[in-house]
């Protein structure tokens, strides 16, 4: 489990801020680690601030929700640099969805830093292809701390770190749950795109 890394405070003591990045696949949990973090930082009687993509409104329009229905009061943000505006006097920021955002989200999240906050994301690191996600991996590589959580196979049980999409859909971007994606292990998953690459084949075959 990540516990919290603190550092001095009191008169004469300079704010601190650093990057962490909670990456993995669909349902493997990064968005309940994000709110546990967070509610953590709130207990503690610090100054937090979560924001999230205006697209995502799967679960609700504000709030960010986990698959375990979790949930903590988020700002919709179209782009990252709002948050600037936004986040002002916080101690703690947390963004989720943060594959959603462009490029500039690394630069957002690094004047935060700079600026002495702690920065919280939360994302997937591969896309439905197994490529890297939009500023993941930027991000992972700028963060002081990067956790990888992992969900469970369904098709074998095994370890699961991709999002294999089920839908038809080949666009980027799909929001989607069960209805679109399973958590895959890595042959679970090869043998899934091996599938889609041959049905289109075998159907023309058919015809």
């Amino acid at each position: 489990m990540f516990i919290e890394p603190r550092v001095g405070t009191g008169p004469g003591v300079a704010r601190r801020g650093w990057i962490e990045v909670v990456c993995g696949s669909m349902f493997s949990g990064k968005t309940e680690e994000l709110i546990r973090r967070l509610n953590r930082a709130k207990i503690a009687r610090q100054r937090v601030e979560i924001f999230k993509p205006a697209l995502d409104t799967r679960y609700h329009v504000e709030d960010v929700v986990s698959h375990n229905a979790n949930s903590i009061r988020s700002t919709p943000v179209p782009i990252a640099q709002e948050m600037l505006l936004l986040a002002g006097g916080c101690d703690v920021v947390g963004i989720d969805e943060a594959q959603f955002f462009d490029e500039s989200l690394v630069e957002v999240c690094v004047q935060l830093a700079n600026q002495g906050t702690r920065v919280i994301v939360a994302g997937l690191d591969m896309d439905f292809l197994g490529k890297p996600f939009g500023p993941m991996p930027a991000l992972m590589a700028v963060a002081e701390f990067v956790t990888k959580v992992h969900a469970i196979c369904v098709c074998c049980g095994e370890i699961a770190s991709y999002s294999f999409r089920v839908a038809a859909s080949e666009d980027k971007i799909l929001l989607g749950e069960t209805d679109a994606y399973e958590a895959r292990c890595r042959y679970c998953f090869q043998e899934g795109m091996k599938e889609k690459t041959t049905e289109p084949v075998a159907k023309a075959a058919v015809r």
